[in-house]
């Protein structure tokens, strides 16, 4: 007797959109960004709080190891953010990225204690195309990009557009090197 055996990609064949929960779409992509910080904390060996309430910041990421000079732990303050109006693998070597002025400050304040980056992820328009899973691997699109905005000036009414480099994939071995070079008292 042969037992039926499910479509590699789930229950439902792919032709056939799942029926997907009714919360909203930004609510979604949080709770995606969120699960993307966890995967590159879980792979660099770091640690994540949740600051409550949040005040602007969203985590409190540690990474403890022998070589820090100034601490045997450090951490950063992330704050996430997500867009589909980006699109994958953005031209050039910056995308333009706009904040409120007021979270820019929190984000642009120097000197501070400790440093905080912003982390903005990319993902397609439509949910069905945010990942897929297989027997060796979960592919999360589209990608996560890092930047240091200390010191950088308000320049709009409400709100000011920065430049997220491209090089600046956030990933493990990145945030490894940011808390290494934190861990040496530097900046991120």
């Amino acid at each position: 007797m042969a037992l039926a055996q499910p479509d590699p990609g789930g229950l439902l064949p792919e032709r056939i959109a799942p029926l997907r929960g009714s919360l909203a779409t930004t609510a979604c992509m949080e709770t995606l960004q969120v699960g993307y910080l966890h995967a590159v904390a879980a792979a660099a060996g770091c640690s994540l709080s949740q600051p409550f309430p949040d005040n602007g910041i969203d985590w409190h990421v540690s990474h403890g190891a022998p070589g820090h000079t100034v601490d045997d732990e450090v951490t950063i303050k992330v704050q996430l953010k997500c867009t589909y109006q980006i699109p994958a693998h953005p031209p050039g070597g910056a995308f333009s990225f706009t904040l409120d002025n007021a979270h820019l400050v929190k984000l642009a304040r120097s000197p501070v204690s400790v440093h905080k980056i912003l982390v903005v992820m990319l993902v397609p328009r439509t949910q069905d195309e945010w990942l897929r899973a297989g027997h060796d691997r979960l592919d999360l699109r589209h990608c996560c990009y890092w930047t240091n905005l200390a010191g950088h000036p308000v320049t709009g009414r409400r709100r000011t557009t920065v430049r997220i480099p491209t090089s600046r994939i956030f990933d493990d071995r990145a945030l490894c090197e940011i808390m290494t070079r934190v861990g040496a008292g530097g900046r991120p």
